[in-house]
């Protein structure tokens, strides 16, 4: 997942190695990965999955990766996704607002956000115990989520 231009590698890389040093002080172990972005996202999902508490840089650095990816990955405007406090994006394609609160708007928290991009978090599931705030006709994201498991597991896309 070669993350975004506005990500500079040697912050993704410091919040990587302060999330993985969070997984060995719980005695988890620490997934390989030398994509600065991918690493991230993955020592976080790793800690999210094991339910230990993420280091808040890496925490932020992860949900922003992934909601930038998700944006890129279905461009748009019809749809925007918060995941306070980290990130806003809009996204998936189809009649865009301009001004004031957007027609469909989801918003999540960032565990269940990367739980839901990373695949370890069903759409259904994060819905209907109120995780996640859908609001307007486009805003299920069911179809767009998540992004790419492989990616999430640190296989080739």
């Amino acid at each position: 997942m070669p993350p975004s231009r506005r990500f500079d590698p040697d912050q993704l890389l410091a919040a990587a190695r302060a999330q993985e040093d969070v997984l060995k002080a719980a005695d988890l172990d620490v997934p390989a990965e030398a994509d600065p972005g991918r690493r991230v996202v993955r020592a976080v999902a790793a800690g999210l999955r094991a339910g230990v508490d993420s280091d808040r840089s890496a925490l932020r650095f992860a949900v922003r990766v992934l909601a930038d990816r998700l944006a890129t990955r279905h461009p748009g405007r019809s749809v925007e996704v918060r995941v306070p406090p980290f990130a806003a994006v809009q996204c998936i394609a189809g009649p865009r607002h301009t001004r004031g609160t957007p027609p469909n708007v989801v918003e999540t928290d960032p565990a269940t956000f990367i739980g839901l991009a990373c695949g370890f978090v069903s759409w259904e599931a994060a819905t209907a115990d109120g995780r996640v705030r859908a609001s307007g006709e486009r805003s299920d994201l069911g179809a767009y989520l998540p992004l790419d498991v492989r990616e999430a597991h640190g296989e080739e896309p």
